[in-house]
Parts: C-alpha cells; sequence; structure tokens
C-alpha cells in the first residue's frame, strides 16, 4: 500500500479557515462545498479540526459533522473539543472513522483508553502540536498551541501509544502555513521512536515537500493544508488534489 496524503482542513464556526504558526486564521470558503471537490478527485482521505473548540470550551457540532460527513464517500477524521465518551460515540455514528485526540490525550487519559476499547487503536488518532523554542528545543503543545506540556515529542509519541493510540498526527506550529517545507528531523525522531504510523503535518509546499517527509522522514503518511488550497505566488484559494501526480510518486502495490 503506497503512503498516503491526506488534505487537512481547519474549521473555526462552519468556516474553512488556513492559519500561519496556528495564528490568524484565514477564512477560505465552505468546508462542505470544499469536500465535495476532495470527493471527486478521490483523495486518500480528510483530516477535520476544529481549532477553536477546545480553546473556547466547545463541544464538537454533531449536526454540521453529520452535514459534513453526508457529502464523503471517502474516509473522515475528526478532532476538535473532544471530552467526553458521548461526543467519541457520537463523531462515529456521524460518520467518520477515526477521532483525533491532542488535549484529551494529556489530560483525560481515562477518555483515550475508553476510546481506544469502544472503537479499536485503529480509530484513535493522537495529534502532537510541537513548535521550537528560541533555543530550538521541541516543545508539546495543547488547546489549539496555546499551552505548553512538560513532554518532548518523543515522549508524547509513546505515551500516545502506551494508551493504545493507533496512529500519530505529528503537526509542526514552526512550519504550519509556511510552505517551506516538513520538519524532517522532528518527523524523523518520532517515526523511530513508536511502532504506530505517524502522519506528518505542516509546511508541504509541493510534492517533493511531501515525498522528502516519507522518504527521509521516515513518515507513514503526509498531510497538508496550504498545499491543497492555495495556488500561486499570491495564494489565490483554489482546493486542488494531483491524484496522478501522487500516484506516479507512489504507486499502489
Amino acid at each position: 500500500m503506497r503512503p498516503r496524503v491526506i488534505p487537512c482542513l481547519l474549521l473555526k464556526n462552519h468556516g474553512l479557515v488556513k492559519t500561519i504558526n496556528f495564528k490568524n486564521p484565514r477564512y477560505l470558503g465552505d468546508p462542505i462545498n470544499t469536500v465535495r471537490i476532495f470527493n471527486n478527485k478521490e483523495v486518500d482521505e480528510i483530516c477535520i479540526l476544529d481549532i477553536t473548540a477546545t480553546r473556547e470550551n466547545k463541544a464538537p457540532d454533531i449536526e454540521y459533522l453529520k452535514e459534513i460527513a453526508g457529502e464523503a464517500f471517502i474516509p473522515l477524521s475528526y478532532g476538535g473539543g473532544i471530552t467526553s465518551m458521548r461526543q467519541v460515540e457520537q463523531i462515529f455514528h456521524a460518520g467518520y472513522e477515526k477521532v483525533i485526540m491532542n488535549t484529551a490525550l494529556i489530560n483525560q487519559e481515562t477518555l483515550v483508553r475508553e476510546a481506544v476499547a469502544y472503537a479499536g487503536s485503529q480509530s484513535i488518532v493522537a495529534s502532537i502540536d510541537v513548535k521550537r523554542d528560541i533555543l530550538g528545543k521541541y516543545k508539546c503543545y495543547i488547546q489549539d498551541g496555546t499551552t505548553v506540556t512538560d513532554k518532548s515529542p518523543v515522549e508524547t509519541a509513546k505515551y500516545a501509544e502506551s494508551l493504545g493510540a493507533g496512529e500519530i498526527l505529528l503537526n509542526s506550529i514552526s512550519c504550519d502555513g509556511r510552505m517551506k517545507g516538513y520538519d524532517i528531523s522532528l518527523v524523523q525522531s518520532v517515526a523511530e521512536a513508536v511502532d504506530i504510523p505517524v502522519i506528518a503535518c505542516g509546511g508541504a509546499k509541493d510534492l517533493e515537500d511531501i515525498k522528502k517527509v516519507i522518504t527521509e522522514g521516515h513518515a507513514h503518511a503526509a498531510a497538508a493544508g496550504s498545499f491543497f488550497v492555495y495556488y500561486g505566488p499570491e495564494k489565490a484559494v483554489l482546493i486542488s488534489y494531483p491524484a496522478e501526480e501522487i500516484e506516479k510518486m507512489f504507486p499502489k502495490v
């Protein structure tokens, strides 16, 4: 099976947005229409993250998530504002194959374990948001990049694996929206420390970046936002997914 290449869509108040370093969200359009476009392009899967839910103490908007899922014929994952098993169950029932946990991973160990027991490891994704400090040291954050934790990326990844998470979404806050390439050393360090798949996210500007993070960073999959929603140096909004080029780069086996 070839590596997956995954559009990562950010939600804010039912709108599709894109951030730079997790800040200054720029409104791009309607998420449901965007999902329809990606549907037609037969993307591998779509990752949907509500970037303000946890910070604003908002529960997942299940009815809206159902609307989005109703337009999708491809696997969906969702993260944002998850604090209870009832919400986890509702998200799966709404049509999502995977639930993504970031803040709960650190603050609600029992919830993560219960979610794994309910849905299986393959359906629970640990989201690890990482930023370099002024000394170049990696720090992990929760609550949409606003609260620092006391664990390193490798420690957090191993901890997530011990709780039963079946996959890691490793997002570089420092690279987010910059379109200057992934943080290869970060991805490699985490991918080599755990036995579960790592999805690299943050920084992709082209297919070469995606190829590099998989071949050199040892990521099992590559997620991107700007690469799939912007076009040209002025960053005009254009939803795209170069399926044929991806297939040539990573032929299906």
